[in-house]
């Protein structure tokens, strides 16, 4: 499912939909779920899409190409206007069943997959399936132990000790009704280390459902599967739990975006990009090696063409073609690049006009911020938004938001600029 507004996720999102937001350097959001299925052995993918899609669309047509043999597809859907729809999904629910005459399932054997296209895990998807074979399940939901005070705004469960759901409430608020939703010993035992603190159950949105389940669950004129197919299909049908144990990330806010980037800098992150046996797929780019001229880097993530002279990264990262001229000072700083590089003639063009370079110009020292696609950081700017307060609006091309500072796509800071307390 990519089609979601991803109106947490902005300025972010605002000229792309979350899914197509770039991560790790090189990466985008949806390359996690695809490879995730790809890893798994299942190469019929469908993405789901609607809202800012262009990016999406190109990245995916450009980095997912089967062979004619091997009969595997990621297939793009938007949303169209046919005889019996006027086109907009109304929800997730909705966007499936839209779908469902493209998808080929005539079996009752057939099984469906259902992910959201903007969480970074790592996760054994046949797993999830096996485990829904052997229970017997129409409906298995994966689902990540919290503890109570991090479960707030995600849907949670209740099971009992078979793995059965008993009870499914959509993001609850009340700190009462959560810890009456703690979970039990049958949890615990699939933790690996649970410690002292009490859990709950959230949902990970992802589904797996029998064909015949979803099928008929989708003859209603229900929209979303959080809020009204699976609360309807509760005490109906046999809905499982699959407990996963293992990092999960809901990349829905701006500082979600910024800390999940971040950790990727460290000794070990959380999430491992160099798991050869599991590897994240992404677009070929047939970039140069990355080129660093005497510089002071303490723990960076620099994906490939980027170019840096002379600066000083302090837990950083630089995606695509990013550019950081002489002395430049990046500190806690998600870089996504550039699309292109200039040639000589158009950054003396630019030059003549009083546009700055692309990417951060000589002297400039940013900190605690994203940067986002193809910006122009003038000489001797300074960016940090620390001890001022947040002060987003629609439209603003500079932004602080969950007190990240947010330069947007495209955006001019001129020479001696300077935003700080």
């Amino acid at each position: 499912m990519g089609g979601g507004r991803g109106s947490r996720l902005s300025p972010l999102t605002k000229e792309r939909c979350k899914p197509a937001v770039p991560l790790a350097g090189k990466y985008r959001l949806v390359d996690i779920p695809i490879s995730n299925c790809l890893n798994s052995g299942m190469n019929q993918i469908y993405v789901l899409t609607q809202f800012n899609t262009a990016s999406l669309h190109r990245h995916i047509q450009e980095s997912y190409k089967f062979d004619y043999f091997g009969g595997g597809c990621v297939d793009i859907l938007s949303a169209e206007q046919t005889d019996s729809s006027d086109g907009w999904y109304q929800g997730t629910a909705d966007a499936v069943r839209q779908n469902m005459n493209h998808f080929g399932g005539t079996s009752d054997d057939d099984l469906y997959v259902i992910l959201s296209g903007d969480q970074l895990f790592r996760m054994d998807i046949e797993d999830v399936v096996r485990e829904h074979d052997e229970s017997g399940a129409d409906v298995t939901i994966t689902a990540k132990p919290l503890g109570l005070d991090e479960a707030e705004g995600l849907g949670l469960m209740r099971i009992d000790d078979n793995l059965n759901i008993t009870e499914f409430v959509e993001k609850p608020t009340d700190p009462e009704v959560i810890k009456g939703l703690a979970v039990g010993d049958a949890v615990l035992q699939k933790m690996s280390d649970p410690g002292e603190k009490s859990y709950c159950l959230a949902s990970m949105g992802i589904y797996v459902f029998n064909s015949k389940t979803l099928i008929e669950a989708l003859k209603t004129d229900t929209t979303d599967f959080g809020k009204e197919i699976i609360p309807g299909l509760l005490g109906n049908v046999k809905m499982c739990s699959y407990v996963f144990d293992e990092y999960w990330e809901d990349i829905g806010t701006v500082k979600a975006f910024f800390d999940t980037n971040l950790s990727l800098t460290d000794d070990i992150p959380p999430f491992n990009f160099f798991d050869e046996d599991a590897k994240i797929y992404t677009r070929a780019r047939l970039l140069p090696a990355s080129k660093l001229n005497s510089c002071t880097v303490d723990r960076a993530v620099i994906a490939d063409g980027c170019i840096v002279t002379s600066g000083k990264l302090t837990r950083s990262s630089l995606g695509v073609r990013s550019v950081v001229h002489k002395g430049a000072e990046l500190n806690e700083v998600v870089m996504m690049g550039a699309d292109r590089y200039e040639t000589t003639e158009e950054i003396a063009a630019n030059r003549e006009m009083g546009r700055p370079d692309l990417g951060v110009g000589e002297g400039s020292v940013v900190r605690n911020a994203i940067l986002d696609k193809n910006v122009r950081i003038g000489k001797n700017v300074v960016l940090d938004p620390t001890g001022l307060p947040d002060n987003f609006g629609e439209g603003v091309d500079i932004a602080i938001r969950d007190g990240v500072l947010v330069v947007c796509k495209g955006v001019i800071v001129p020479d001696g600029f300077v935003l700080k307390a």
